[in-house]
């Protein structure tokens, strides 16, 4: 007999997930059952190596590569879910923009660049998913927030305004999803050992070194995001959620 998994027959899209953090949660996702859409904004066969991983997984899987910033791609993006899959349940913003400049030398041109990337991809994601949402009756929406919007860094004046922003939008979808069985959380993930290298990730957190005294693994961001997607985590939103070793601990 065939055993059931929490997201059996769920469809999930996860935004910047070609590698790391975003091709590690496709990848749970599918082991839990889901059907995922990996979507990439050029990089197609990391997209596709994480759609064949969660196939091995026991999940559906299927891509999409675009650039969420321009008009009407978070409509396309959530329409081709659809059209594969049948629906949508499960949104995880995760693409994402990061840099590290002096705040003299941030172009406004540069500015809105990571705010589009990093808080107005996420908002026309959403709304394009909530229909769909709303039409299977409960949704989970999880946004991957930074370290750097939480705490006072130099260099990541951009950065850090998008990712306290996408918190502030966390909560108002929280707010106004609520009556339709839709909840919107944030998880914010510390020094990750990831493919673009520690070092680099860890710069803008200013070398300060955690209880645990090591990196976190994809993985173990991964669990807790995919943990908000589940059936059961109905009574969580409007919630920030840190995945640090304990390195900031609000």
């Amino acid at each position: 007999m065939k055993m059931t998994r929490p997201l059996d027959g769920a469809v999930a899209i996860v935004t910047g997930s070609a590698l790391n953090i975003g091709r590690a949660i496709c990848v749970q996702l599918g082991a839990m059952g889901a059907s995922v859409v990996s979507h990439a904004r050029i990089n197609r066969e990391g997209a596709e190596a994480t759609a064949s991983l969660v196939r091995q997984a026991g999940g559906k899987a299927a891509t999409w590569i675009g650039d969420l910033t321009e008009n009407g791609a978070a409509s396309e993006l959530v329409a081709a879910s659809v059209d594969q899959f049948g629906g949508l349940n499960i949104l995880v913003n995760n693409a994402a923009l990061r840099g590290n400049d002096a705040m003299a030398d941030i172009s406004i041109d540069r500015f809105q660049q990571i705010m589009r990337t990093n808080v107005e991809a996420p908002f026309l994601c959403a709304q394009a998913a909530v229909p769909e949402m709303k039409r299977s009756g409960w949704g989970r929406i999880v946004n991957m927030g930074g370290l750097s919007g939480h705490r006072a860094v130099a260099d990541r004046t951009h950065v850090s305004t998008s990712k306290a922003a996408l918190v502030g939008l966390t909560k108002a979808l929280a707010g106004e999803l609520a009556a339709l069985g839709i909840t919107a959380n944030i998880v914010v993930p510390g020094l990750i050992d990831t493919i673009r290298g520690v070092s680099a990730a860890g710069a803008p957190h200013g070398g300060h070194p955690n209880v645990l005294g090591r990196e976190g693994k994809p993985d173990e961001v991964a669990h807790i995001v995919t943990s908000l997607c589940h059936p059961n985590a109905a009574y969580t939103t409007g919630q920030t959620i840190h995945v640090n070793g304990g390195a900031y601990a609000p």
